[in-house]
């Protein structure tokens, strides 16, 4: 398979080639063309035209069919899709399958959306109206990271097509296949007009640098390390464009002394180690009440050890592999450095072929700890205790992230205290990683600017514009 760019409707082979392989044995899995700046100027201009020409921003109607009739190319293809994930990711086939489905979701949740964009109107003086009217902001450029390349392509095209912009998508460099069967899909939507949604493989850097600089292109949607987001904002900023940004995260999972161990261990092990920890939201962090600890340290250990990694097509395997064999190497530097600065609990590891990782989780003190302040993106995880509940904020809120969250008490007063303390764009309580096309998801401090999901979801693709009348002109 090889894997082309996406312009006004029609596949694009050009540029040079380049292997993708299967992270779990690094075989090649297909090929594909890497793009260009002429390129992304070529896409942004079909997009800016389709734009202008179409009546595209101005018919909900049509989007909401387009949109369920993606929805219906992506059901169809699901299968496809989901062992694709499996080969250039490395994720589990259950994981790949839902994230599918979750795309499915997001993308008929905004077809229903696209139908109640509504606007506002007030008389200011007698006869004197003000129309406020919601609009397409205009070209949206989606940068989509490979750790979830399904549903976090859709969760910004989906409220972009919503909204009524035209798109120019650049995929990540490690889920080139999976990114052209979708686009397959999308552009296989009959009601979808030419040249509404466009896509341009990476190149390097050079790609995303030019649609960020693009002065055709509107709105920036980006999802990814919040070191890379400071450079998208930087470079959007001398066309000053918008720009949502939902970028890196260290979740804190705090687990009081009345905890529910079972269910706390269970949450916790599938909330850290879902896409083997290389994930935003995962729980990266464990704050435990130190009456607790030991117990909690324990059942940690054992629910660890049980663990089986292996390839993501082995329905025997628990945790797939890591997304190359460079995420490998940097990983293992830093259990290194979690043995020298804290205590080792379960050391993890990999002597074998393929980009694998056990799970590690050590203990931690000192909040001030690169370990604890950076984004660790791997089965990695902190155990850190607290005695009390001011404490357990204080090192909660210890990091420049903020993106989510978890707590674990059967006290409700509590939960909802702890809640509304932490500053986290989410908080989930007795539970972690639950992500749904409803619920907006995004975060305060380091991880972004904006909220995807939901109906806010679409408030970065739209503008109110402001229309006044003169009394005896209505």
């Amino acid at each position: 398979m090889i894997a082309g760019h996406h312009i006004a409707g029609a596949p694009i082979y050009e540029g040079a080639v380049e292997q993708s392989v299967d992270p779990a044995d690094q075989t090649e899995v297909g090929t594909y063309h890497l793009g260009s700046r002429n390129l992304v100027d070529h896409a942004a201009q079909v997009a800016r035209r389709a734009f202008i020409e179409l009546n595209w921003s101005a018919n909900p109607r049509l989007r909401a069919q387009a949109l369920s009739e993606i929805a219906d190319q992506l059901e169809a293809a699901k299968e496809s899709i989901a062992d694709l994930v499996v080969q250039e990711n490395g994720k589990l086939r259950s994981e790949a399958m839902g994230e599918t489905m979750g795309a499915i979701s997001e993308t008929r949740y905004y077809a229903g959306l696209a139908r109640n964009i509504r606007g506002t109107m007030q008389e200011v003086l007698p006869g004197q109206m003000s129309l406020f009217h919601r609009e397409a902001a205009g070209v949206a450029g989606i940068i989509v990271p490979w750790n979830a390349p399904v549903t976090l392509l859709m969760r910004s095209l989906a409220p972009a097509l919503a909204a009524g912009c035209t798109c120019v998508i650049k995929p990540a460099t490690q889920t080139p296949l999976v990114h052209a069967k979708l686009m397959e899909c999308i552009t296989g939507a009959p009601s979808l007009p030419s040249g509404v949604v466009n896509s341009v493989n990476e190149n390097g850097i050079e790609v995303g640098q030019a649609i960020v600089a693009s002065p055709l292109i509107d709105v920036i949607s980006f999802t990814g390390s919040s070191r890379t987001g400071q450079a998208v904002m930087a470079g959007a900023s001398t066309t000053l464009k918008r720009v949502g940004l939902e970028l890196g995260g260290k979740a804190p999972a705090l687990i009081f002394q009345d905890a529910d161990i079972d269910k706390a261990v269970t949450e916790l092990t599938y909330g850290s180690l879902n896409m083997a920890g290389q994930i935003c939201v995962a729980a990266a962090r464990f704050l435990v009440h130190s009456s607790i600890a030991k117990r909690f340290e324990e059942r940690m250990i054992a629910a660890y050890r049980a663990v089986r990694v292996g390839r993501g097509s082995d329905p025997a395997s628990t945790m797939g592999s890591l997304i190359d064999l460079s995420s490998q190497q940097r990983l293992l530097r830093l259990i290194e450095q979690a043995g020298d600065e804290g205590r080792m609990i379960l050391q993890g590891g990999w002597d074998g072929t393929g980009a694998f990782l056990t799970p590690t989780l050590f203990g931690i003190e000192d909040v001030t700890s690169s370990l604890v302040q950076e984004e660790l993106f791997g089965p990695i995880v902190s155990l850190e205790t607290f005695e009390d509940e001011a404490e357990a904020i204080h090192k909660a809120n210890a990091t420049p992230y903020g993106l989510a969250a978890s707590v674990f008490t059967q006290d409700g007063a509590r939960a909802l205290r702890i809640s509304r303390a932490m500053r986290s764009g989410t908080v989930w309580v007795n539970s972690h990683l639950r992500l749904f096309a409803e619920a907006e998801t995004g975060g305060y401090g380091q991880s972004g600017l904006g909220r995807l999901h939901g109906p806010e979801g679409m408030h970065d693709f739209l503008e109110t514009k402001h229309i006044y009348l003169e009394p005896g002109q209505v």
